[in-house]
């Protein structure tokens, strides 16, 4: 019996099967990558809520971290200490206001929730006394169907709980868990920067740090814009007379950080409360919002865009619509960073470094 010699394969034959290698080599990654992009997705659609959540923490941190960082540059602090100072801070005006205006709030809020279906009805009759206007109004809803819609459109008070203590339990969260990411972001910096290759660590890094810059400077900037808008838009229905300025003040502030859709949600309230004096109030209140959104406009949103990410009016507006139809109304709350964020990546990870395009500032200042 005699022993069976093998023999190396002709070198056609071996280009043929490291080719086939390579083939499903290729395959496979691309099979890992399709099905790690479709674990994600599912990941995003079952935790949407959590994942909100989670970013409005990392929001809260970067507010904190950015204005820690001011005073120790300002006053050469240890920033630790500024950390500390600026939460006292902040907990001590939100404590001192909320004392000072909640009985005014909370009745101001329990007789807005009365109001509007009032004013609503009151808006159907003087429609209804129009010929023109009434065949319009016949297809509209009734008080209590708008009433609902309305109640729609303000946020629901839960990004992951929902209800009165659920939306306590997120504040809380938010508060938390931000202050401990302000307190140490190098440790959680550090752990998402080792899931990257080593070779691209260092570009990593320079990634989340413009990131964060951006997010930063327009947080601030909005902050500041949102104290400007709510302050002049109840000073401005006070001195016009109309019921409730201080509350519709302050939703009018805490809606101008979703840009284009807040200023909407917030007028309408005012607006219709207005017309219980008559149509001439409420057409003052619509320029008083008209001319607070140019101040907001022209004025303070170049401002933050010249320090930020600067969005296009036509990107922003889609990516709600994008955000809300996946996220709902913390998808369209958050869709401006969120959309600042994928900017930054798509500039940095696919302009910069695959198509090879220099930066747009290196561009103007060379």
């Amino acid at each position: 019996m005699s022993e069976q010699s093998t023999y190396p394969p002709s070198p056609p034959e071996a280009k043929r099967s490291a080719a086939q290698r390579r083939l499903m080599r290729r395959h496979a990654l691309i099979d890992g990558i399709a099905v790690l992009f479709l674990a994600l997705a599912a990941a995003v659609v079952l935790a949407a809520d959590a994942l909100m959540l989670v970013f409005g923490c990392i929001l809260f941190a970067i507010l904190l971290y950015e204005l820690s960082a001011i005073l120790h540059r300002r006053f050469g602090w240890n920033r630790k200490l500024a950390l500390g100072v600026v939460v006292l801070l902040l907990g001590a005006i939100v404590g001192l206001g909320g004392w000072a205006m909640a009985p005014q709030i909370s009745e101001q809020a329990t007789e807005l929730a009365r109001e509007i279906p009032a004013s609503i009805e009151r808006l159907q009759q003087t429609v209804h006394q129009h010929p023109i206007l009434n065949r319009i109004a016949s297809e509209l809803p009734d008080a209590e169907t708008m009433t609902q819609s309305l109640g729609r459109m303000v946020p629901n008070p839960g990004l992951f709980f929902s209800g009165v203590l659920g939306a306590i339990g997120n504040v809380a969260i938010i508060l938390f868990v931000g202050i401990y990411f302000a307190l140490s972001p190098d440790v959680y910096k550090r752990g998402i920067v080792k899931l990257v290759p080593q070779t691209r660590r260092e570009r990593a890094v320079q990634v989340m740090d413009t990131i964060g810059d951006n997010l930063a400077r327009w947080l601030v900037g909005k902050t500041i814009s949102m104290l400007i808008v709510g302050v002049a838009t109840a000073v401005g229905l006070t001195l016009l007379g109309v019921p409730l300025g201080l509350i519709l003040g302050i939703i009018a502030g805490l809606l101008d950080f979703i840009p284009y859709v807040g200023p909407i949600m917030a007028g309408v309230p005012a607006v219709l409360i207005a017309l219980s004096m008559g149509p001439d109030a409420a057409l003052y209140v619509v320029l008083l919002f008209l001319g607070v959104q140019t101040l907001e406009g022209y004025v303070l949103q170049p401002l933050v865009e010249a320090r930020a990410v600067a969005l296009p009016p036509a990107l922003t507006i889609v990516m709600q619509l994008v955000f809300g139809m996946l996220l709902g109304f913390a998808g369209v709350a958050l869709a401006t960073p969120l959309t600042a964020v994928l900017m930054v990546l798509v500039n940095m990870l696919y302009i910069e470094d695959i198509l090879g395009d220099r930066p747009e500032r290196a561009e103007r200042d060379g």
